[in-house]
């Protein structure tokens, strides 16, 4: 098809389709979606608040009934550690996320655990994972980044994107490196704001992008674009709505040609102040190829978005060769998905890297008096992760939660009377009421042990302190592991 040939509402619809990722709620899929899978959508995106993942046995036979109305790129954020969708939402994931692949820093033992994880989502018949992210986390307030990156150093990073792309392709799922140009620098969620990153072309050369040209180079199937503002670069604009970004910076700077997907829509740092069909247009225009629309956005923002892209090519805004662009690079992914790509789920490389990520300051204990109580503090986990269950009381019984409430700390001790005592954290240099909680513990009982689930910034001076960089199931065990909470060696999850 050429240019030429784009002249009825039927065909631009049929290309317009063809960018659009929506989503739906529960583990059926519904008749409208069925319909415009029939008519040529892209795909979907799943999500698990949407009910969309509650066992992988659902999860296959909802891919199997989409799959007789089209040929959909099914699409999910599965990273492993503190963003799992796939049965890890509901006990903690299998896996343990990029910070602590990143402390271990054994290429070839992450590309073990990208491939299976690749191979996890192939067998209920997801092709496309939103992961990995490759961002470069040089920020320690980060909101929505920490331990998703796999680390500070744009060299480091770049020896596991690459390695991770790798072994998710070897699944024969399409890999997705994000959130171009990188979220790593930013101190603000793009979920509810246009997060700044002040740096140049220069200083991106060096930093973001060097994990981004090692995806590139390993042949990253996708690249997803972030919602940041570069004034260099975007001059204001989310990177999404920017051809600066994505089509200058990405394509020609960078030479990638793959398929270019959008980060969720509905955030605020793409469409607070203009609406999702508006953003969309402004994506494609920019050189996005498929739009994730966001997790409640479903038949209703498909027809509004539709009617945009079709007002848009119809004044002028939006050119058909954009949209046919568009539908050729998503077609040349769709044929390399229909070839050969196979691997098998292995769960024990997640807990190897889990057990080989924990660092201890000190001696360990042991423990007189029967097990320790365990203390776990409150903290949310970001919006990109959902409330994922984290924590030590698997192997703890009568573990307490605790925030910083008057009397905490009091009523702790008094129950730790005779014998020991375990505090957990989560990214505690970003929670005053966690670093709150255990400087009265230890001033108090210097015997505590720290255990620090997030990123290991804030490091009380505890006489024990073990840094897990991630609050995955297979983190979880492999501290309790050394807590003598557990003596069972087995895969968590």
């Amino acid at each position: 098809m050429t240019t030429d040939d784009i002249a009825t509402t039927a065909e631009i619809a049929r290309l317009a389709r063809g960018t659009l990722l929506p989503s739906f709620p529960g583990a059926t899929a519904p008749r409208w979606l069925l319909d415009e899978l029939e008519a040529g959508l892209a795909g979907v995106t799943l999500f698990a608040l949407t009910g969309n993942v509650p066992s992988p046995e659902s999860l296959a036979a909802l891919t199997a009934q989409m799959r007789k109305a089209g040929d959909p790129f099914v699409t999910i954020d599965e990273e492993g550690g503190d963003v799992t969708r796939l049965g890890g939402h509901a006990t903690g994931s299998p896996y343990p996320g990029n910070a602590a692949l990143g402390a271990v820093d054994d290429p070839e033992l992450t590309r073990r655990i990208y491939r299976s994880m690749g191979a996890e989502l192939a067998e209920v018949g997801v092709n496309f994972n939103f992961a990995p992210s490759v961002d470069v986390n040089t920020a320690d307030d980060n909101p929505v980044i920490g331990t998703r990156s796999f680390g500070s150093d744009p060299e480091l990073v770049a020896r596991h994107a690459a390695a991770s792309v790798t072994g998710t392709q070897e699944a024969g799922v399409a890999a997705c490196a994000k959130h171009f140009p990188g979220h790593g620098a930013t101190v603000d969620d793009s979920h509810l704001s246009i997060p700044l990153v002040d740096a140049d072309l220069e200083l991106l050369d060096r930093r973001e992008l060097v994990p981004f040209r090692a995806a590139i180079a390993a042949g990253a199937r996708a690249v997803m674009t972030g919602h940041l503002n570069l004034p260099s670069i975007t001059r204001g604009a989310p990177a999404t709505l920017s051809h600066a970004a994505i089509t200058g910076l990405l394509r020609e700077h960078l030479g990638y040609q793959g398929v270019v997907v959008t980060d969720a829509l509905d955030m605020e740092g793409a469409s607070g102040a203009i609406g999702i069909p508006e953003a969309s247009v402004r994506a494609l225009v920019a050189g996005a190829d498929l739009l994730c629309l966001g997790p409640r956005e479903h038949a209703e923002t498909v027809e509004a978005t539709l009617a945009a892209i079709d007002e848009a090519v119809r004044t002028g805004r939006l050119s058909p060769g954009r949209l046919l662009d568009a539908a050729e690079r998503t077609a040349r992914l769709k044929e390399w998905l229909g070839g050969p790509g196979a691997a098998a789920a292995d769960r024990a490389a997640g807990l190897e890297a889990a057990r080989r990520a924990v660092r201890v300051t000190g001696a360990l204990p042991g423990w007189t008096g029967g097990p320790p109580l365990v203390v776990e503090t409150e903290s949310a986990g970001n919006i990109a992760a959902g409330p994922t269950p984290w924590g030590l009381h698997p192997w703890a019984p009568d573990a307490v939660r605790a925030g910083d409430e008057d009397g905490a700390a009091d009523r702790i001790l008094d129950r730790a009377k005779g014998r020991g005592l375990v505090v957990v954290l989560r990214d505690a240099h970003r929670h005053a009421g966690q670093r709150a909680l255990a400087a009265a513990l230890l001033t108090a009982r210097p015997d505590t042990v720290v255990v620090e689930m997030g990123l290991p910034v804030w490091r009380p001076g505890s006489a024990v302190y073990l840094a897990t960089y991630g609050a995955a199931a297979a983190n979880a065990q492999a501290a309790a592991e050394l807590l003598g909470l557990t003596g069972s060696a087995a895969p968590a999850g």
